[in-house]
């Protein structure tokens, strides 16, 4: 059973000193515990110094304490909000305040839900254990399995690993997960998604049943979560930090109407050439738009790649450190990057296409306002696009403030009639109502097989009983 959910802004007191089988009574409303007064190991204080925040986060000043008293955590927050060191800190933390058997195999797993995510998580991790003789590695698909293998045998004590080739690993005896302390499933509601709920129920499987398990999602209220964190959490506190669906605070969000594609791209030539941004990811719904647009702006002379799922892994490795290091500044991505990518000085998001749901918005605009630092994103929306983006705005409780460029404004100026919601008002063909009425009749002579009806040409009724004889066609003659 779920403890309450604890929303808007958290404040944790000191938790109770756990003990298995009981649940700690924890108050959210006394005062709040900075990480200084956590006693953490000396060499993670040394090592926090590098990561160069003033003060932590709002999610981490609530999960972090919460999280080293050993109990299960079921936490959403938005992303870019701090998560990853919300729980990277207090794994390691465990792991250094107990002594280590170095042949235990692995002692703590993260499931991520993609590749790009696995290295984001990896450099967190190695940039926290640099004064710690704790080692991590990542297992990825894409990558060389003896490789991987080999890796496995140097028992590192932390894995991050997406679930497909863990999976292989764990079912080939390279993966040792019996002596597990700590599961960590980050972005647990992406994963159900792209559809790894197996997947990780059989990991969760190889795993010691005593472990800690953590599940952080950017919502608690993912069709499926429920019942994966029934089958893998026990007694579970549920955090969730600001308000459910709620739109990035640090984002500006604008749409631009637009009559077509071509329309389309001479809007986000117009917007990219406009300049007044460091780094810019422009969104896609397919892989081929990714690899055009791409092809488009750099045909403009301006400095872009792409990023996208028919790509091998070290190519999007290769894209994505030529992006950090500045090599472009325009990244036209599919939504294989809306998870995970954590590129500083990301502060322009433009969906050429928008996307299918307000959850996966969500998701693509929160690669920029990240930890506090402003953003901008533009939408670009044809007519075909208006009643999602109306779908979008009422998920979300969110406005998008409309916006035109001098000289492209759109002939679409919205909908002729809409609806008390704000959607167009659609009107049915005649085929739709001709092929509706056709429906209907079948139906009612389907309910009433008994009865009779009259004969269409006006003449004598038909039974249709099943039981009167064949009419003949009569001749001509």
């Amino acid at each position: 059973m779920m403890s309450e959910a604890v929303e808007g802004k958290s404040r944790l007191c000191a938790p109770t000193k756990y003990s298995p089988g009981r649940r700690p009574l924890l108050l959210y409303s006394e005062y709040v515990i900075v990480l200084e007064q956590l006693n953490l190991d000396r060499r993670l204080q040394i090592a926090l110094d590098s990561f160069a925040f003033q003060e932590p986060t709002e999610v981490q000043r609530t999960v972090i304490p919460v999280a080293l008293t050993g109990v299960d955590l079921r936490v959403s927050a938005e992303t870019g909000s701090g998560k990853t060191l919300a729980y990277l800190l207090p794994l390691a933390q465990t792991m250094l305040g107990n002594e280590i058997d170095r042949e235990a195999g692995t002692l703590a797993l993260v499931l991520v839900p993609t590749r790009e995510l696995a290295r984001q998580v990896v450099r967190e991790c190695r940039q926290l254990l640099a004064k710690t003789p704790l080692s991590v590695q990542a297992i990825t698909g894409g990558a060389d399995f003896k490789y991987q293998k080999s890796l496995f045998r140097k028992n590192p004590e932390i894995i991050i690993a997406t679930p497909g080739r863990l999976l292989e690993h764990c079912e080939k005896g390279s993966a040792d997960l019996s002596s597990l302390q700590t599961l960590v499933l980050d972005e647990a509601d992406r994963m159900l998604d792209m559809g790894f709920r197996e997947d990780v129920l059989k990991i969760a499987a190889f795993c010691s049943p005593a472990r800690q398990t953590l599940l952080l999602s950017a919502t608690l209220k993912h069709k499926g979560l429920g019942a994966i964190a029934n089958s893998l959490l026990q007694s579970a506190q549920k955090i969730a930090i600001g308000r459910v669906r709620q739109p990035h605070s640090s984002i500006s969000h604008q749409r631009i109407l637009a009559d077509g594609q071509e329309h389309k791209d001479k809007l986000l030539v117009a917007l990219l050439q406009q300049g007044g941004f460091r780094r810019a990811l422009v969104f896609g719904n397919k892989r081929v738009t990714a690899t055009r647009l791409a092809n488009l702006l750099r045909l403009h002379q301006l400095r872009s790649a792409e990023l996208q799922g028919d790509m091998s892994t070290e190519e999007r490795k290769r894209v994505m450190h030529q992006f950090s290091d500045a090599k472009f500044d325009i990244l036209c991505a599919s939504d294989v990057a809306a998870r995970g990518l954590d590129v500083k000085d990301i502060d322009l998001v433009i969906n050429y296409d928008l996307p299918h749901s307000g959850d996966d918005y969500l998701h693509r605009t929160g690669r920029t306002g990240r930890a506090g630092a402003r953003g901008l994103a533009v939408s670009l929306i044809s007519a075909g696009e208006w009643n999602l983006m109306i779908s979008i705005e009422r998920y979300l409780k969110l406005s998008l403030e409309h916006r035109s460029l001098p000289g492209l404004k759109a002939r679409y100026s919205g909908p002729r009639k809409q609806k008390t919601s704000g959607k167009a008002v659609g009107s049915k063909s005649k085929r739709n109502k001709a092929a509706s009425s056709r429906s209907k009749s079948r139906s009612r002579a389907q309910k009433d097989p008994g009865k009779q009806r009259v004969d269409t040409r006006g003449k004598a009724p038909a039974k249709i009983d099943g039981f009167a004889p064949l009419m003949k066609k009569k001749s001509d003659d």
